[in-house]
């Protein structure tokens, strides 16, 4: 498994949970002014993942107030950029006097450890949630002058690179019982691959990005599109070459590194999806045809086929294995 860590203000008695609270900000972020109406029985918890160099971390807190101020700053500073996915409530950042930002959720925000920032992390109705990112500066394709335009400012989570970045965080903070721990750098160099494309985007500077970033960032996205579109009958290599504007050829380079081809990368993603529908007890009354096809299978024997292969089994008996149920013909 990869380095984790988790936290919990329960943990120490209700007296000492804002200064726990206050601590751990520190140790992971920076120096920091917390301040909350709930100080004195302060609840939060925190899911601390280090991918390297790379950490994250989702949480959920009560309402919280943190600052970052030129004293802190001469205190001490780890020159990281800071970025947060808001999950639920909202996150006001004001970087300049006079100019705050509010972020909703699905929205992604950053600031920079070497300047300072005021935040406001508020939820009405339940704790605040969202997935924090912290990444050292240096290692970013993109910063000083050029991101400084991005800090504090809404940038949306919902679609395009945001969302890639989004789904990422999500994913790798949900499933990390699936990961080994030499997987935490290799983690954390998509994790910045994706903040640097992001940024790049953002500030319309995708010339500052290295080949080796904008090729893995378009890995990215190619998978993406694929799992997204896996019930097509229609995706082949060739129409995810033509989504993405680019060769075949370069597609097949793109995947070179990979163990599977890009079709054997499409054909496993559907078995996984109908392996996952076959085992699902709400599904039972699909028939196996049903599912194959709603994954894109177009026949019967060629999916039973390429399951048996891949699974030992065919897809009836490992059904009956997983479920228990009887054979579909006597059902």
């Amino acid at each position: 498994m990869v380095c984790e860590s988790v936290f919990r203000s329960e943990d120490v008695p209700a007296a000492d949970r804002f200064d726990y609270w206050r601590e751990l900000m520190i140790q992971t972020i920076a120096p920091l002014e917390l301040t909350s109406d709930h100080a004195d029985d302060f609840r939060a918890s925190m899911h601390l993942l280090e991918l390297g160099a790379v950490h994250v971390w989702p949480t959920a807190l009560q309402s919280l107030r943190f600052r970052r101020t030129p004293r802190l700053i001469r205190q001490s500073d780890p020159e990281r950029l800071h970025m947060s996915f808001v999950v639920r409530g909202t996150v006001g950042i004001v970087v300049q006097p006079g100019q705050e930002a509010i972020h909703g959720p699905g929205d992604l925000c950053v600031v920079d450890s070497s300047q300072p920032f005021d935040c406001h992390a508020i939820n009405g109705r339940g704790p605040m949630e969202g997935v924090g990112v912290a990444v050292p500066k240096e290692m970013l394709a993109l910063a000083g002058d050029g991101v400084n335009k991005l800090l504090g400012h809404r940038i949306s989570g919902r679609e395009g690179l945001g969302a890639l970045l989004a789904q990422f965080l999500t994913s790798v903070t949900t499933d990390t019982g699936s990961f080994q721990a030499s997987d935490g750098p290799r983690l954390g160099t998509i994790v910045i691959d994706l903040m640097s494309a992001l940024f790049a985007h953002e500030l319309h500077a995708d010339n500052a990005l290295t080949p080796e970033t904008r090729g893995r960032t378009l890995t990215l996205r190619i998978r993406s599109f694929i799992q997204q579109h896996l019930a097509d009958p229609r995706l082949t290599p060739r129409a995810v070459a033509a989504a993405h504007h680019i060769s075949l050829s370069h597609l097949h380079r793109l995947f070179k590194e990979q163990d599977l081809t890009v079709a054997a990368w499409i054909r496993h993603q559907r078995l996984e999806r109908a392996r996952r529908d076959l085992t699902d007890p709400a599904l039972c009354h699909h028939t196996i045809c049903q599912i194959a096809t709603h994954w894109g299978f177009t026949r019967a024997a060629d999916f039973t086929r390429a399951f048996r292969t891949h699974y030992g089994m065919p897809p009836r008996d490992y059904r009956h294995k997983a479920l228990g149920t009887q054979d579909e013909t006597h059902r």
